[in-house]
């Protein structure tokens, strides 16, 4: 059976293949005729987007449908506020009958070449001889490595794909490069570049990389990644013989206050002018990769402006279009 992709779903068109589910919610009717019987709302998708999706009659479901199901549905797309589809029949569809590529988004580079990319520039610039030393202590962990080259950075809102952790930690190093140019006689540029390699390392034990939707770990949860991630730097520090103890301190601190704020998960906010650099070259990339992700999420191309994005707080201007008429007041 051929899969129909989320985007390519029109009003009435009837469906016949295999989503995710992103999320589940049970729902009381709000007619007096249906009161105490209920029906279930499905948020459902794949990688080209996501539809809602409705199972009217509750009968249906023998066993509970939980996030991260694949299921084979049959049903037909109905307008109600938008486009939704009405499920006439689903079952559950095993992992190993599926194709991950329709479900999990990847990175447009390889992630071999953005490694080799990231090595590079970690050994011409990163000169001080106890950093060298622990950055390679921690690209020497094949485990960390497998991991880093496959974990997303985000279930949502920026690089929330596989590959998207190593994508982002390199667009924060490069970001930081260009900063420490700027401000060459303050940022410590080898100590800046090894603080953007860990600030994140955390996300490869946050994130389920098996799960279509990138769920927590139970650990994710309960520690978050900037607890993991200084839990993996202190543990590479210690397998440096007489690593200088200013320079863990200021790595930590680094490392617990690159959110920014105490509002948006940082322990700590910046002192350090490092951490301060390291903070918004992290702020930079990911709001960028927001904003790209919004500009190329389909808008339609005689439209000016993008759909309101909640993480955003904006609709986004695309550019003027032949039909505009602002030239012509």
């Amino acid at each position: 059976m051929s899969k129909q992709f989320v985007k390519d779903l029109k009003i009435g068109s009837p469906v016949q293949s295999q989503f995710v589910v992103f999320d589940i919610q049970e729902l009381a009717y709000s007619a007096p005729s249906r009161m105490g019987e209920s029906f279930l709302k499905l948020m459902l998708g794949d990688v080209s987007g996501s539809i809602k999706g409705i199972i009217w009659d509750r009968s249906m479901v023998t066993e509970p449908i939980r996030q991260d199901d694949i299921l084979l549905i049959s049903g037909e797309v109905k307008d109600y506020h938008g486009p939704q589809l009405i499920i006439s029949y689903f079952q559950k569809v095993s992992r190993e009958h599926i194709n991950r590529a329709y479900f999990q988004p990847v990175a447009v580079r390889k992630p071999a070449e953005m490694w080799e990319a990231l090595l590079e520039v970690v050994a011409r610039r990163v000169t001080d001889e106890y950093l060298q030393k622990l950055v390679k202590v921690l690209f020497q962990d094949e485990i960390i490595v497998r991991k880093f080259l496959t974990a997303p950075a985000a279930k949502v809102i920026h690089h929330n794909y596989l590959g998207g952790l190593l994508e982002h930690t390199l667009e924060v190093i490069e970001i930081c490069c260009k900063l420490a140019a700027f401000y060459p006689d303050k940022i410590n540029e080898p100590l800046l570049l090894t603080g953007a390699v860990f600030h994140d390392i955390g996300k490869i034990e946050e994130y389920d990389q098996e799960s279509f939707t990138f769920q927590q770990t139970d650990r994710g949860r309960l520690l978050g990644h900037i607890t993991i991630g200084l839990e993996i730097l202190r543990e590479k520090i210690k397998k440096v013989p007489l690593f200088p103890d200013p320079l863990r301190l200021e790595l930590e601190h680094m490392l617990i206050s690159h959110h920014g704020e105490k509002e948006w998960g940082s322990p700590e906010i910046p002192q350090t002018i490092n951490a301060f650099a390291l903070f918004h070259a992290d702020l930079i990339s990911a709001r960028m990769k927001q904003f790209m992700q919004v500009l190329e999420s389909g808008v339609r191309n005689d439209l000016s402006w993008t759909k309101f994005d909640r993480f955003l707080g904006r609709k986004v201007f695309t550019g003027f279009k032949d039909n505009d008429d602002v030239f012509n007041e």
